[in-house]
């Protein structure tokens, strides 16, 4: 009677000790990417970092693809136009497509941890504690992919630098890349270029198939959240580009069916922004529709409360992506103090 007893009253005490308890991302803090060209605050953005002590700015400091030759060259390189705020931390972000993994030579790895931290010698970056590589991945690149990341973490090992890596959904079904800790990409949860009207900024539908790897992932994660929007035309059948700067209000050219869908009314070719490295011109067709997608506060608190049951850890440092002055002004400070907390 006496061992059943004791068996019950230590029956807690010996499933916690079972319970898979990961390490936390170090120095974790209320963070934000920048992913501007050009590194300028305002001062509606420094008041954020102010108000929400932001201790942590993630900085794309340039992209890597593959040029007309198929040789991984950096591209859309940041110009530092001022400097940043005193007790931000920096860190440093490459983003790399995933072709120039395939088409990489042997000093690949080299030359870009060599050219983030000449970036970070000539602007004077103080406090740049560890870099971030972006990309997105799959099985067939993941051989070289993580050879990659081995090779860039003993290079800045040597200056005593650290090395993270973004984490998008699909990729928690596979092996963890080699680095000190991951990014949890909450945001472009489903394929934009798809043409229907669901949100594919943030919607828990796509996010609820991987949750399942998250408890079991071994690595050390924190979580990103969005923080934009997109107007995104579909006509014909398929997916035509982001209108970023199109004026919505122009009755003559669109026509509202609802605060967030939008036909084209008059055909003409505009200015937009299609993919990720290309500026040109789109022709909207009369019958076009626009949809209007958002990050919307109460989807990131669902996803948010969800995911930590799951890895109570994985809020410790929440980011935000990207800090911009148009996305901070259409919302309420209550919704960034929930989405900071941790």
């Amino acid at each position: 009677m006496l061992q059943r007893w004791l068996f019950f009253l230590l029956l807690p005490l010996l499933l916690a000790a079972c319970e898979r308890h990961h390490p936390s991302v170090p120095r974790p803090a209320p963070s934000v990417y920048f992913w501007r060209t050009t590194l300028s605050l305002d001062g509606c953005e420094r008041d954020f970092l102010r108000h929400y002590r932001v201790k942590k700015m993630y900085v794309r400091f340039f992209d890597v693809a593959l040029d007309a030759d198929a040789r991984p060259m950096p591209v859309a390189t940041l110009q530092f136009a001022q400097s940043l705020p005193d007790g931000l931390e920096v860190v440093p972000v490459v983003f790399i497509t995933e072709p120039c993994l395939r088409h990489a030579p042997k000093d690949f790895a080299t030359k870009v941890a060599k050219r983030v931290l000449q970036m970070v010698e000539t602007h004077g970056v103080r406090g740049v504690r560890e870099v971030q590589i972006d990309c997105d991945w799959m099985g067939r690149s993941q051989a070289a992919y993580f050879d990659f990341l081995e090779k860039v973490r003993e290079h800045l090992r040597e200056s005593g630098v650290g090395l993270s890596a973004t984490i998008r959904l699909h990729q928690l079904s596979m092996t963890p890349p080699p680095v000190d800790y991951g990014v949890l990409m909450l945001y472009n949860t489903a394929d934009p270029t798809h043409p229907t009207g669901r949100n594919p900024i943030l919607d828990h539908r796509d996010v609820r198939p991987y949750e399942r790897y998250l408890p079991t992932y071994d690595l050390p994660l924190c979580a990103a959240y969005p923080d934009f929007r997109w107007n995104r035309l579909v006509g014909e059948g398929r997916f035509k580009g982001f209108l970023y700067d199109a004026n919505l209000s122009d009755s003559t050219l669109f026509l509202p069916l609802n605060d967030r869908t939008y036909l084209v009314r008059q055909s003409r070719y505009v200015s937009t922004y299609v993919g990720s490295t290309a500026q040109s011109d789109v022709h909207l067709h009369v019958g076009d529709t626009i949809f209007v997608h958002e990050s919307e506060p109460q989807e990131i608190f669902a996803v948010k409360a969800r995911l930590s049951r799951l890895r109570p850890e994985l809020h410790r440092q929440v980011i935000l992506y990207p800090l911009d002055r148009r996305n901070i002004v259409r919302h309420k400070p209550a919704n960034y103090r929930h989405i900071f907390q941790p």
